[in-house]
């Protein structure tokens, strides 16, 4: 059993936890709960981590794996959350092709600028998969997608939601231009009712930043311009609604 907080392996999982450079560097994310280890690819696991009370009433989970004890104090310091499970792993990082998300017919993506909340990206990745997105295209400053808060708000979709981040996000939207995709942003100026737009052929929502909105250049570079009409005095609604809101349009044009 592991009992005391300078453990080189609890080092560098709390370094796993804190630090998006590192989670690149060793290709690891770390996971917590029992909801999200149950929806890693076996293949994916690590190393498993459980606390020295998690052992006790939950073999039934840990059947069939090997596993670090760790004592229940140190579990509570390595945590990224208030309220421990008793239960984590390292996994070894997802990796997609561009080619993976826009192949096939009719494919409908999600592309992101410049998300900032982890908890938004997490969400969206989620509501994302509910509403048959085929994937997601990330601008290179969006939040890392290994955040230990984006992880937990993806509630294991993240396992099944292919992703891809852009290193050049205008050249990839303007990639889907030529090969015939509807790219739609979400703006305010000059733009259209969301539910005016057809969805059914191959689509891109694009989606900005939290505060800002999207940038000029990706707003000229699209094909369409959609709103969200909203009433009282709202000006926006949060990143992760508005994803959701069009997604699920195009879902219902799509199963019409």
């Amino acid at each position: 059993m592991i009992t005391s907080s300078s453990n080189s392996q609890i080092k560098n999982i709390i370094s796993l936890l804190k630090k998006s450079g590192e989670r690149k560097r060793r290709g690891l994310f770390v996971i917590e709960g029992i909801r999200m280890f149950s929806e890693i690819p076996s293949e994916r696991i690590d190393k498993i981590y459980v606390s020295e009370s998690f052992v006790k009433n939950n073999m039934d989970i840990l059947d069939g794996h090997s596993y670090e004890i760790v004592s229940d104090r140190v579990f509570e310091q390595m945590s990224d959350t208030k309220t421990p499970q008793g239960i984590m792993a390292t996994v070894k990082m997802l990796s997609y092709r561009l080619e993976d998300i826009i192949a096939g017919d009719n494919p409908l993506v999600v592309m992101l600028e410049n998300i900032q909340d982890p908890g938004n990206l997490g969400t969206i990745i989620r509501s994302s998969e509910g509403a048959g997105v085929n994937g997601i295209i990330m601008s290179k400053d969006t939040v890392d997608i290994y955040n230990p808060k984006t992880i937990r708000s993806t509630m294991g979709a993240l396992f099944r939601m292919p992703f891809v981040y852009a290193e050049n996000f205008q050249e990839v939207l303007n990639s889907l231009n030529c090969r015939g995709f509807n790219t739609c942003s979400a703006c305010l100026d000059g733009a259209v009712d969301y539910c005016t737009i057809d969805y059914r052929g191959a689509t891109a929502i694009i989606i900005g930043n939290e505060g800002n909105g999207l940038t000029r250049d990706t707003i000229e570079n699209s094909k369409s311009g959609i709103k969200i009409p909203m009433s009282g005095g709202l000006e926006s609604l949060n990143a992760a609604v508005s994803t959701a809101i069009i997604a699920y349009e195009a879902r219902r044009q799509r199963n019409m």
